[in-house]
């Protein structure tokens, strides 16, 4: 049986962010401009001086920031909210039904073996679905136009590998371990050892990348996938994809493999992503730092180890060790690879032959996000979070047209274009400041001596630029009812606590508690409506956390009647323009969800939970199909934190399964009426919702 608890030590490097914090930029930290405007526009009123944001409401029903009534009122979201829960059964609402749809392991094509816990092989998992599901995305068949909501193309990013909750014998005792005095130490050395070997290895590369699987609705309502359908296919760390773009070709894209520098082997921590007006997909590549190892060995003067030594890598081994097994993940002898991660990649779900390509004119950081929208003009403008503390928000704008009327036009159009990145105004206005070599501070003389420069160091060219600092950006999206724009910021465990200026503020035994733990989603509209625009304003929209601690805001909303909610993390967004929020890490001792808010009308900033996740796991990716009618999800990492011998879940097979966690899709459908549109019900009466218990 699965025990609870907490999540053990294993895979610290999985939950939180290894990057090197970099203080050398101009910009202001974001919860200082943000405490500020809140402050002035009155709607609440900011903490302790040097705090981030603290805040509270102070009133039941405020349009408190000053925004004009809205244009339109979108259908009230009727479900009755769950309560937050911390059991191993994923729950939702009543009137509905969650079905795990695709697990790992499944085989998705015609001539995969079944998944098997003791059999597994890396000639297997290419054709099964890969591990922790992140994004998901539904693309209607027979193509991109079709409206089809029975008929459909998911495309699964597969972030990482849990060995731990993959391979039986993975963890050994460590037999040096010796308990710490106290709960506050840390241990001299890990409590268990790992033991990849290369047969792991192989089958951990082959878990990785993206899946594309076909799925159907059937007559009795239910969904399945479609095993010998044509467009079934799966990405990996092992699939060859081209680079494109300006860095194409560059010195540091160069390796003793790829002397063109424009070939890279697979890709890695696919996290957010999102699809083109033209029907493709773009997946962005994350933490991919946990790969490489032994930067200690190289010279801190080294050109390549700033930008390194920026992004996390280790000095010395890395816990997956896959530098053991294949030495481009050794920068001692490949110090030029880890620069062909870090990426968009796009490629076409339609054609199962298509070569994906790394987009580097989006520039090279942890990618999350890939929304795209056409602005009036013509110009498809991307948005982008580069998932770190202190980093920042991007958005790309194609230099070409979207042409309707001829795809094969626009398959290309993100290798031309202008990359922006946003500086946030005190006074709830904002910029997106361009990143183009020779203009301002991006020069030769500043070590910017081509666009391939600033591309491949996108992170400190927007240190140079003064770009804002954000606890984060992750998901990054655009509501194309309002054409309004959604900056998620999940937390930021170190916000205030290594200050540039100096100040002794780490973390330590007696002060282990980060200031934004429970992260913020920021409301942007883009000048003029045009998604091209360089100018903008914005507010906040939600300041998450337990409502009734008093440093919430949701959107001006009574904070008795919301569901507590922490750590938002992927949105989306229905036919009515309401907003779909997955959580990543709750801090409010449940397990992680997935809420609903309107964004317009009276309703607006209602926050509701609509689905509860399994311990370990963080609920990622949700999107509709085109009539709102089954919903997707991920459940990613379910158990993370256990192992094999100690589960910390068994969902979604329980305890006659293969004996450990699985990382599954979900689709979540009417009970009653598998047609009908999910949450368009009748408004439940508004009572309280309990705050989550100390």
């Amino acid at each position: 049986m699965a025990s609870t608890g907490e999540r053990k030590p294993y895979v610290t490097h999985y939950l939180e962010d290894d990057a090197v914090y970099s203080d050398a930029g101009k910009g202001e930290r974001f919860a200082d401009i943000l405490a500020r405007r809140i402050s002035r526009r009155g709607a609440l009123k900011a903490g302790a001086a040097g705090a981030a944001a603290a805040t509270s409401l102070t009133g039941p029903r405020l349009r408190a920031l000053g925004q004009d009534e809205p244009s339109f009122d979108p259908a009230s979201l009727g479900f009755e909210p769950i309560a937050l829960d911390a059991g191993d059964a994923v729950v939702v609402p009543p009137g509905y039904r969650a079905q795990p749809l695709l697990r790992w392991g499944d085989p998705i094509t015609a001539d995969a073996p079944d998944f098997a816990l003791d059999g597994q092989t890396a000639d297997a998992q290419a054709r099964q679905f890969g591990y922790n599901c992140d994004w998901v995305a539904f693309l209607p068949l027979p193509d991109h136009t079709a409206a089809s909501s029975d008929r459909g193309l998911l495309v699964v990013n597969h972030e990482y590998t849990n060995p731990e909750l993959m391979f039986p014998g993975y963890l050994t005792p460590n037999p040096d371990y010796t308990a710490p005095a106290s709960d506050d130490a840390p241990p001299d050395v890990p409590e268990f050892l790992t033991n990849p070997t290369q047969e792991t290895v192989d089958i951990e590369l082959e878990a990785h990348g993206l899946s594309v699987v076909e799925v159907r609705r059937g007559d009795d309502g239910a969904w399945a996938i479609v095993r010998d359908s044509e467009y079934n296919r799966r990405l990996t760390a092992t699939t060859p994809m081209e680079i494109s773009g300006p860095a194409a070709g560059a010195d540091l894209m160069k390796t003793g493999e790829d002397e063109s520098g424009t070939r890279v082997i697979g890709t890695l921590n696919n996290c957010a992503g999102g699809t083109t007006p033209w029907g493709t997909a773009v997946s962005g590549e994350e933490n991919f730092q946990q790969y490489f190892a032994n930067l200690g060995q190289l010279a801190e003067d080294d050109p390549v180890f700033a930008s390194h030594d920026r992004f996390g890598i280790g000095p010395e081994s890395s816990e997956r060790r896959w530098e053991a097994f294949y030495p481009r993940f050794d920068v001692t002898q490949e110090p030029n690879e880890p620069f062909r991660f870090g990426w968009a990649v796009e490629f076409d779900p339609y054609d199962p032959t298509s070569t994906p390509k790394k987009r580097t004119a989006l520039g090279r950081n942890k990618h999350e996000g890939h929304t795209s929208i056409v602005a009036p003009s013509g110009p498809v403008a991307i948005y982008s979070g580069d998932d770190s503390r202190f980093e920042y928000a991007y958005k790309f704008v194609t230099a070409g047209s979207f042409d309707p009327d001829n795809r094969e036009a626009n398959l290309d159009l993100l290798d031309e274009g202008t990359l922006y990145v946003a500086r946030f105004n005190d006074d709830g206005t904002g910029e997106w400041l361009p990143l183009v070599q020779g203009e301002g501070e991006l020069t030769e003389a500043n070590g910017f001596a081509s666009q391939a420069d600033v591309l491949i160091n996108t992170r400190f060219a927007a240190d140079a630029v003064g770009a804002t600092k954000m606890d984060r950006p992750e998901d990054f999206e655009a509501n194309f009812v309002s054409g309004k724009v959604y900056l998620v910021c999940t937390n930021n465990s170190r916000r205030l606590l290594e200050d540039p200026d100096g100040a002794d503020l780490a973390v330590n035994a007696a002060n282990p508690r980060p200031e934004n733990v429970h992260g913020h989603i920021i409301e942007i509209t883009e000048d003029g409506n045009d998604h091209a625009a360089t100018r903008f304003t914005w507010d906040p929209f939600i300041l998450a956390g337990d409502p009734a601690q008093g440093s919430t805001y949701y959107a001006g909303f009574d904070t008795e009647l919301v569901s507590p909610i922490s750590a938002p993390d992927n949105i989306t967004f229905d036919n009515a323009g309401n907003l779909w929020i997955s959580t990543d890490g709750n801090a409010l001792g449940a397990n992680d969800g997935l809420f609903a808010a309107p964004t317009e009308g009276d309703e607006r900033g209602w926050v509701r939970q609509f689905f509860s996740a399994v311990p370990g796991g963080e609920v990622s990716g949700p999107v509709f199909n085109p009539d709102n009618s089954a919903l997707f999800l991920s459940v990613q990492h379910p158990g993370e934190g256990g192992s094999i011998d100690d589960p910390l879940s068994l969902w979604p097979d329980g305890e006659d399964g293969p004996g450990v966690p699985r990382p599954s899709v979900v689709v979540v459908t009417s009970e009653t009426d598998p047609t009908a549109p999910i949450g368009a019900a009748p408004a439940v009466p508004a009572s309280p919702v309990a705050s989550p218990e100390a």
